[in-house]
């Protein structure tokens, strides 16, 4: 496990770059995010260990951030007073670009991977924006009327998006269908709907709403999504069946999860990150086949045949990012968390902890 301490600020997000195996980026904040300056680090990956190749300070804090998929020196960061600012790490200091559009926090940056040529973000004023790098207003305005703290682009579609947010709902979006009717918006989707009774299985007890602070989608199925929030339970939906509630519910972690993400490398295999200081790798169970679902360790809450693989719980605070390496070894990735702290570690080694 290797380690690098961003000294005097709390990180809030990190990601691999697309384009280089050793190169990793997190967005920090002084004195937890809460006021003070935010931080940019560059980080590069050494047999020296992890080195700081650069960093940008900015003028409030610093909550998401995400590489360019067509610049490899580019990347753009959500900040803390409703700016967005895109970086050049070739250049020193100011960002090459800067937009002012929101009205509150900038809570998510989400690059399209498919059509590579825009981006969104997701704030607490309620809105999702659609943005080109080149451009120097928004592209498109798609309104949630609720605190939006994830938001981004399907890894299989350059017009589908989503989001979840403070109302307990994932909202998928559609930009080739009219504006006009419900401002892109095709579907809605309630997180603590209970899972559809099926035979042999005890009916599950009801949720109550909570506030959703992360999701993904499934890089190999594409009308998976996986999400979770405040009442700590990691849920995966297949939005063909909006009604039949989530495919899966993986109950474990004793704070709210702050980041889920699927696997570059594995259909049924994702990483959390949560207030209890922990990340935790699991699988959906859709792997496994289709045989007997049991209640994962007589939790009452469980629902499918997904289960926790294994926990790493070497951070002292709350963790807030995690990310996979696309690159090499499936097992690969990096964390971050409010003790000053980015760890990059092997999830295979945790297999069964």
């Amino acid at each position: 496990m290797l380690e690098f301490r961003t000294q005097g600020f709390n990180g809030y997000a990190v990601k691999y770059s697309p384009f280089f195996d050793s190169r990793i980026a997190v967005a920090s904040s002084a004195n937890f995010g809460l006021v003070g300056n935010g931080r940019l680090y560059i980080l590069g990956l050494t047999p020296r260990g992890i080195v700081a190749e650069k960093w940008f300070d900015t003028q409030d804090s610093l909550y998401d951030l995400s590489w360019s998929e067509t610049h490899e020196n580019q990347i753009v960061v959500a900040a803390g007073d409703g700016s967005i600012k895109l970086f050049d790490i070739a250049l020193d200091e100011f960002p090459v670009q800067s937009w002012q559009e929101h009205k509150r926090e900038v809570f998510a940056v989400h690059w399209n991977l498919v059509a590579k040529d825009t981006f969104c973000s997701s704030s607490w004023d309620g809105c999702i924006k659609i943005w080109n790098p080149h451009r120097t207003e928004s592209l498109v305005t798609l309104p949630t009327h609720s605190c939006t703290y994830s938001a981004s682009f399907s890894p299989h579609s350059p017009s589908v998006l989503s989001s979840v947010s403070s109302d307990s709902q994932l909202r998928i979006f559609d930009l080739r269908t009219p504006a006009s009717v419900s401002n892109h918006l095709t579907l809605s989707i309630p997180l603590h709907t209970p899972p559809q009774i099926r035979p042999g299985l005890a009916p599950s007890s009801g949720i109550p709403p909570a506030e959703a602070l992360t999701h993904d989608w499934n890089k190999y199925r594409d009308t998976i999504i996986a999400a979770a929030g405040v009442d700590r339970l990691i849920r995966t939906f297949d939005i063909r069946a909006p009604h039949q509630g989530p495919a899966a519910i993986l109950p474990g972690h004793d704070y709210a999860v702050r980041k889920v993400t699927w696997s570059p490398h594995l259909s049924d295999v994702l990483l959390s990150a949560s207030y209890d200081m922990t990340c935790r790798v699991w699988t959906d169970g859709t792997a496994m086949g289709h045989g007997k679902e049991e209640r994962a360790m007589g939790d009452q809450l469980a629902f499918g045949a997904g289960r926790e693989l294994g926990k790493m719980g070497r951070h002292t605070e709350f963790v807030i990012g995690v990310d996979w390496c696309l690159f090499g070894s499936e097992g690969w990735c990096a964390s971050c968390g409010w003790d000053e702290r980015l760890l990059v570690w092997d999830v295979r080694s945790i297999m069964g902890s």
